[in-house]
């Protein structure tokens, strides 16, 4: 398994949006670039499309990352697979650079051994929430999977469904009252970087919670919060190291 090392403290590195420093984010191309390098995990964001599927996107809309003005909620998947979208220079030259489905992320990081921390962004139902945990299932894969979201309601409906599923709740919130609360779900953290001290980090793994950390590329920042013992950190650039 992929590590990396920051003053004798072993962290894990998870790519944010594929390695997204280097190619267009939440694409194939993102995704096999972080499966071709030292990475824990690779992290993505999936919507619900109009007819049922299960797109790669982090806004929710195609303007910026393909000049369309689009969401993905409302536009069926037929439509949303032939977006070509901008390359990092800004240039529509790269026909390969595509919006994802959630079973093309699956497959890609299975072939690389990476965990996916698969983030959920629409608020699903909970038979939406069984449609992709089928899916995965179909690649026997769910045991490389970390559920993480911004909306408690969709790690609730993965629990139902995967009482033992890793799950990660995200936010900017480090106080007693949220570390208790996900104690008592079994839940774990995915928090801004800039909520984290020390004394915080310490609080939060007497609690047995796992700490994940969004988004930190300046490496400096990545050795302070490594030295501190958080489990995992979400970078669009900086890359692990062999433990």
């Amino acid at each position: 398994m992929n590590t990396i090392k920051f003053d004798n403290k072993t962290t894990r590195v998870v790519a944010h949006r594929g390695l997204s420093g280097l190619e267009r984010e939440n694409t194939a191309s993102a995704f096999v670039a972080a499966g071709n390098r030292n990475y824990f995990g690779i992290e993505t964001d999936i919507y619900r499309t109009s007819d049922g599927h299960f797109v790669v996107n982090h806004d929710g809309r195609a303007n910026r990352v393909g000049g369309l003005n689009v969401t993905m909620e409302d536009t069926p998947w037929e439509l949303l697979r032939e977006i070509v979208l901008f390359d990092t220079d800004g240039t529509k030259d790269r026909y390969d650079l595509r919006l994802p489905s959630l079973e093309n992320y699956i497959s890609i990081c299975k072939k690389y051994e990476k965990y996916c921390v698969l983030e959920l962004k629409s608020v699903f139902t909970l038979e939406e929430t069984a449609a992709f945990v089928e899916i995965i299932k179909s690649y026997d894969y769910l045991d490389h999977v970390i559920f993480i979201s911004f909306h408690y309601e969709d790690l609730l409906n993965v629990r139902t469904i995967l009482p033992d599923q890793p799950c990660q709740y995200l936010t900017g919130d480090n106080s007693d009252e949220l570390i208790a609360k996900l104690k008592d779900a079994g839940m774990d953290i995915d928090i801004h970087h800039a909520s984290l001290t020390e004394e915080r980090v310490k609080a939060m793994h007497d609690a047995g919670l796992t700490i994940n950390c969004w988004t930190v590329d300046d490496p400096a920042r990545g050795e302070e919060l490594a030295a501190w013992g958080v489990d995992q950190i979400t970078s669009n650039i900086l890359e692990g190291k062999n433990a």
